[in-house]
């Protein structure tokens, strides 16, 4: 009796544990809805560790073909920190996929329009946009790996055959055989069988468990794409993908059934669960996992297209809802307008990173040529612009009052560094950075929309202004627009009729300077670099004799000699 009242307790215990487990989880989602309503546009916190951020562009690489952004760019625009910003997706394929979108501008305006469809689709039906970030909330991410590093993985592999698994069964039927003939020798064949099969199991069950993983992604994918097909009602732009979705998810039965052997929680976790202990020792005896594992890996070789398929699709409809609600986040934004002619036309244009922004506007249909003093803003703007060009032909969002645009590939050499690991000096780097531009510009296309900051800066006066004029000029060519930053004001004369152009300016008031950070009509007539030293403290003398030469300077076109006796 005691031994019934015990087990009763105990059964009940473990009753109570997982009502408990359900309870949490219920709440735990109810919460996370609940936020999903009250928070739009608020960024979830999130720690990006480096391994898992460096993950997160796999799908890009492996999808890289046709014109990209490509690193040197990336970079110049510190994209990484931009996503981040843009990042409300809750899943590995969502996250991935934004990445992708982000590096691959769309060369045609029906995907865009498209894109935008299913935008503003989950911006104005909230209901349904909150119950698919539960689904991906379960769906999920992937940990430092992405999910195609887990597909390559597999290839490692090789060629694997049941035919071990089928002899294990085939040994066992045949002791247990036996056992009916001669009792002695069929339990000494049968303890016999079961070692060598227990042996077995455990030396490919160890090859085998690194790779449940990516099965296990592969499963949450199908869950999802169930739980889609359930909420299509509404979503009319929604339509095609669904249809991919179904046919590549219906070729997956092969790869479902009978899953639950090897995808079980409790699979050899040594949990306790005698339901648990018993399914390891018939997984132990007869290899069923092991069978299925192999089934599985066959399966999903075959259909690695419409896994691709699956991850595509999933992620491409994450990354819509999260642009809607990163425009919610945004202070103001508009939807671009693409035009047949070469140009680019920016109201109150403004940069995603900077706190209260100051906003310019912009009309040309030329290359600009920026002149202004340090610090004043000329970079920002390049920086600026080049962005919202990215983002009009991606997310299909600007932040600007009006933004009208033609179709552009982008590429910039912005913000170069020495290589010391192949050699290359600032001025190396910096020559062949430029090199690619006027690469890119030869090529056949769209046009180019490049943008170039303070040209061969990395090397002597009278060459830099010479070699820059003869590539800026070259970067006008009509199938580009080029955007360009210098403190050569020979250049903007040189260039004039070519480029047009503009700067920026600061006030310096009371030994204090001030910048407006607005973008002005012509060239720069300031400079503030030996001002700021008197600003910082250096030593009037220094100031007042760097004015003298300055000022000599520009009326007789030469530099004169120190007078060293004079100087010590």
């Amino acid at each position: 009796m005691e031994y019934i009242i015990f087990a009763a307790v105990m059964a009940g215990i473990v009753v109570l544990f997982i009502i408990k487990g359900l309870y949490d989880y219920k709440q735990s989602e109810k919460k996370f809805i609940r936020k999903r309503y009250s928070d739009y546009g608020v960024l979830p916190q999130r720690e990006y560790k480096p391994e898992q951020f460096e993950a997160i562009s796999h799908y890009f690489q492996k999808h890289a073909d046709g014109f990209c952004i490509d690193d040197i760019t990336w970079n110049d625009l510190n994209m990484d920190e931009i996503f981040k910003k843009m990042n409300f997706t809750y899943s590995a394929a969502g996250e991935e996929y934004l990445y992708y979108l982000l590096r691959r501008p769309c060369m045609e305006k029906e995907e865009l329009f498209h894109r935008e469809e299913i935008i503003r689709f989950f911006q104005e039906h909230a209901d349904e946009r909150v119950a698919y970030q539960v689904m991906y909330h379960k769906l999920g991410r992937t940990g430092k790996f992405s999910i195609y590093d887990y597909l390559d993985y597999l290839d490692g592999l090789g060629k694997r055959s049941n035919m071990p698994h089928y002899l294990a069964l085939v040994l066992l039927a045949v002791s247990i055989g036996i056992l009916f003939m001669d009792v002695t020798f069929g339990i000494v064949m049968l303890v016999c069988v079961l070692a060598f099969n227990n042996v077995s199991y455990f030396k490919v069950k160890g090859e085998i468990d690194p790779y449940i993983i990516s099965f296990a992604y592969v499963f949450r994918l199908l869950d999802a794409v169930k739980t889609l097909k359930a909420k299509t009602q509404k979503a009319e732009s929604l339509k095609d993908e669904f249809e991919v979705l179904k046919k590549s998810s219906a070729s997956m039965g092969g790869f479902k059934r009978g899953a639950f052997i090897i995808m079980s929680g409790g699979r050899m976790s040594g949990s306790g669960n005698p339901l648990d202990m018993l399914l390891d020792f018939v997984r132990m005896g007869f290899h069923l996992d092991l069978i299925k594992f192999n089934q599985m890996l066959s399966e999903t070789r075959k259909h690695i297209s419409d896994i691709d398929n699956m991850i595509t699709i999933i992620g491409k409809i994450e990354a819509m809802i999260a642009i809607g609600e990163y425009r919610a986040s945004l202070e103001e934004y508009c939807i671009p307008e693409f035009v047949g002619k070469t140009g680019l036309n920016a109201e109150e244009l403004y940069h995603p990173l900077i706190n209260e922004p100051v906003k310019n506007t912009i009309y040309t249909s030329s290359g600009i040529l920026i002149t202004g003093s340090n610090a004043s803003g000329k970079s920002t703007f390049l920086k600026t612009v080049a962005i919202n060009s990215l983002f009009a032909q991606t997310i299909h969002t600007c932040l600007a009052k009006r933004y009208e645009t033609a179709l552009f590939r982008m590429v910039s050499s912005m913000s170069l560094k020495d290589d010391v690991q192949s050699g290359d000096s600032y001025y190396m780097a910096e020559i062949k950075s430029i090199k690619r531009i006027l690469d890119l510009t030869l090529s056949e296309g769209i046009p180019v929309l490049c943008f170039v900051d303070e040209v061969l800066r990395g090397t002597n006066t009278v060459e830099r202004i010479a070699a820059s004029t003869q590539i800026l000029k070259s970067l006008c060519r009509n199938n580009c627009i080029c955007f360009a930053a210098t403190h050569d004001i020979e250049l903007t004369h040189l260039l004039e009729g070519i480029f047009d152009n503009y700067h920026f300016t600061e006030k310096i008031e009371e030994n204090d300077i001030s910048f407006t950070y607005k973008i002005m009509d012509g060239r720069a007539s300031s400079r503030n670099a030996i001002r700021l030293l008197g600003i910082m403290g250096y030593e009037p003398a220094i100031i007042g004799e760097a004015e003298k030469m300055a000022a000599d300077f520009l009326v007789s076109g030469v530099w004169h000699r120190l007078d060293y006796q004079n100087a010590q």
